[in-house]
């Protein structure tokens, strides 16, 4: 084997491990979100995480506005990198890309929520993206379900999907009235279960 063959086959294996660091980002991701909030939670005092809304934590004027706007930004730009990495996969075993790229759309979501806190007008229209992240799971169920190697595939996808999708029962104010809160947090675990699975499904492959 040649000098520039052995360069080249280093190149590549240093660049699957940084590909599998970046799927590993799946797990952290949602570890830092709930993290973060739960630690808000404490530094307000007086927070419901059954009655109250997740912005209200980064609120302007709020003494956990900065740990929030942290938080957030962290797991946007972890988010990003996580989809690097599902995208080079899915791009290596012949996959589509577009249930991976979808969910771009929490990363922009997630730092608007930090960028732009509460009860400001640009925190509504950025956070209106993360409503795409349910078609991650809805288009995986159909553009993936034949590539092998992904355990439990189907389960966790629908699994994801319906949890996600009963996160929407937050735009009716009159289901579950007084736990907003609670009914914002399904999707928020949605998105998590569907994040853990890609992690580990993806490092599989």
């Amino acid at each position: 084997m040649t000098n520039s063959s052995v360069d080249r086959t280093n190149q590549s294996d240093s660049w699957k491990i940084v590909i599998l660091i970046f799927l590993r980002f799946g797990f952290g991701i949602p570890a830092i979100f709930f993290a973060t909030i739960i630690v808000c939670g404490f530094i307000l005092g007086d927070y419901s995480h059954l009655s109250r809304l997740v912005s209200e934590l980064g609120a302007l004027g709020t003494s956990s506005r900065t740990v929030f706007s942290t938080g957030m930004l962290l797991c946007s730009l972890l988010s990003v990198f996580f989809v690097i990495g599902l995208y080079r996969t899915c791009k290596s075993n012949g996959m589509n890309t577009l249930p991976a790229v979808i969910i771009l759309s929490f990363s922009v979501s997630i730092a608007g929520a930090a960028i732009f806190p509460l009860p400001m007008r640009m925190h509504l229209i950025m956070g209106m993206p993360s409503v795409f992240m349910v078609l991650s799971p809805l288009l995986g169920i159909f553009l993936w379900n034949k590539t092998p190697h992904l355990p439990y595939f189907k389960s966790m996808s629908f699994l994801a999907l319906f949890i996600m999708s009963l996160g929407f029962l937050a735009f009716d104010p009159n289901l579950f009235i007084g736990y907003a809160g609670l009914k914002q947090r399904l999707f928020h675990a949605g998105w998590s279960i569907w994040f853990f699975y890609l992690s580990y499904g993806f490092s599989q492959l």
